[in-house]
């Protein structure tokens, strides 16, 4: 492969990223709205609409980084959201708020984008 092709595929895979991080996060919103409007569910669609929002924000941030650095900083806080989403899915799903049918597709996904995140960031680090 060219280094011409590699770049064109490694954008390409950035794109389709980032829009799979945007759908990702309004998932995370169509869910998070289901919630018992409880004090505690309140607590939880706050939290779970947070990280679940920041995994896609902070991936168009690293997209615009202005360093390998700070790239690698950014993706580490994907990572970190994602992990944090699927903490608050566990909750959701302990709490017999919502049908699996509902959480388990959103944590799949979840699951998903943590790998290809920590994926990413060990890779940086190895570049």
């Amino acid at each position: 492969m060219k280094d011409k092709d590699l770049k064109y595929d490694i954008k390409k895979f950035g794109k389709e990223l980032e829009e799979r991080t945007l759908k990702f996060a309004i998932d995370v919103i169509k869910l998070s709205v289901q919630l018992p409007d409880s004090p505690e569910g309140k607590v939880v669609r706050n939290q779970i609409t947070k990280s679940g929002t920041s995994i896609g924000a902070n991936y168009r941030e690293a997209n615009r980084a202005r360093s390998k650095a700070d790239f690698r900083n950014k993706i580490k806080i994907c990572e970190s959201e994602s992990s944090e989403t699927q903490y608050w899915l566990s909750i959701i799903h302990e709490m017999n708020w919502l049908v699996s049918d509902k959480i388990t597709p959103v944590n799949q996904e979840s699951g998903e984008l943590l790998a290809l995140f920590t994926s990413i960031a060990n890779h940086t680090r190895k570049s």
